[in-house]
């Protein structure tokens, strides 16, 4: 790969820098639109937004993606190449609409809230001005360049899947602009995968003043289970095993009859989820006359830190240490994104959005004064791997 040319980055950087208020005016614009991942209306408004956005800011083409229960996404292309390079940002939130009564964008000194920003609208932002800025100061890259702007990451990517697996399998890199991870904005260059998972349990229902000896409790079984299950965490290794929602029975004086529970796996590796797997749906009943039956499976392969993530993490550890003048992190998460789709099918960069705090909380805020660099090392980081065309 090329070496990013010092005074072709310090050109996009400085770009960047005088578009400053102009990306802070798009900021405010994306948050106060909510696009809460259950209301459609809002999503496909928001969709078309991004759509004219990108043909407004980068040039290009997009394409809106319909869908039918879920949000719409936008897919969009830059430039050309037999190469593609893949962009990946969700624009839902968790927020219902209605949060931003309480929580306004607000602007208090270096700190910039609002429902979303950190989560992810201000990555999506600083990719557009990244793209902008390289368009804005003539350089073409020598590889394709795609967006794509799903509308249902937060609720697991139920529509979103298919497509952004096959854009990664055309794809030779992958940069995803979720948040950096803490105020010191690492990257993310390990991802857990994450397993979810039902288990039901059925008993011998009875009355338990009267013929209390008669039944067999589900709800004891499904007690029995959750410590067995919880006993299988290892934060050694990393895996964890968690009953998060429970429910069972039908009244006070009644021997259970049903039970079940809701069960989240996380691991670092896919040999770990699928030996977790395994054993989920080997489980035997502790209690005679029970029956256990277990749904579910694995829902996001992890993101793990291959020689190709880690090589990606050192170029552009160089790239913002040596033309940039900031340092750079990486650190691991158990939580899933994006990422964890593309990383079966090519190498892939997480946590290149914003910097800053408090996603899914009351005080999601990012930090103004970070943006423009992590802006300019996305730019630096295409100019890298895409490579600069050569002019003819």
């Amino acid at each position: 790969m090329k070496k990013v040319k010092y005074a072709v980055l310090q050109a996009v950087a400085a770009h960047i820098e005088k578009n400053h208020n102009q990306m802070l005016h798009y900021l405010r614009t994306i948050v106060e639109h909510e696009s809460f991942s259950a209301d459609k209306e809002k999503l496909d408004q928001l969709a078309l937004w991004l759509s004219e956005t990108f043909e407004e800011l980068v040039g290009g083409t997009s394409e809106i993606i319909e869908v039918q229960t879920y949000g719409n996404h936008v897919r969009c292309e830059w430039g050309q190449g037999e190469g593609q390079v893949l962009i990946l940002a969700h624009f839902d939130t968790v927020w219902p609409i209605g949060t931003l009564n309480e929580m306004p964008f607000r602007i208090e000194g270096n700190r910039v809230s609002g429902p979303g920003i950190f989560d992810m609208k201000g990555g999506l932002i600083q990719g557009l001005f990244a793209l902008k800025a390289l368009k804005d100061t003539g350089i073409s890259l020598d590889k394709k360049v795609v967006v794509f702007f799903d509308s249902d990451e937060e609720i697991g990517n139920p529509s979103s899947r298919p497509y952004i697996e096959e854009e990664a399998k055309k794809s030779d890199y992958v940069f995803v602009l979720e948040p950096g991870m803490t105020l010191e904005g690492a990257l993310k260059t390990s991802r857990k995968g994450v397993g979810i998972y039902r288990l039901e349990v059925t008993g011998i229902p009875s009355h338990a003043g009267v013929d209390p000896d008669k039944g067999v409790s589900a709800i004891d079984e499904l007690a029995r289970q959750i410590l067995k299950l919880h006993g299988e965490t290892d934060f050694s290794t990393g895996t964890t095993i968690s009953v998060g929602k429970i429910s069972g029975g039908t009244a006070t004086n009644v021997i259970a009859e049903k039970a079940e529970a809701e069960i989240d796996v996380r691991g670092k590796t896919v040999e770990e989820l699928e030996r977790v797997h395994k054993m989920l749906f080997n489980l035997e009943p502790l209690k005679e006359k029970t029956k256990l039956k277990m749904t579910g499976g694995i829902n996001r392969m992890p993101l793990e830190r291959t020689e190709k993530v880690q090589e990606m993490f050192e170029t552009a550890k160089r790239i913002a240490k040596e033309q940039l003048s900031f340092e750079l992190m990486e650190k691991e998460t158990g939580g899933g994104s994006d990422g964890n789709l593309t990383a079966p099918f090519a190498a892939t960069l997480d946590g290149l959005g914003a910097v800053g705090d408090g996603a899914h909380a009351n005080h999601e805020h990012l930090l103004l004064d970070r943006m423009n660099e992590r802006c300019a090392l996305l730019a630096g980081l295409l100019i890298h791997y895409a490579g600069i065309r050569e002019k003819s």
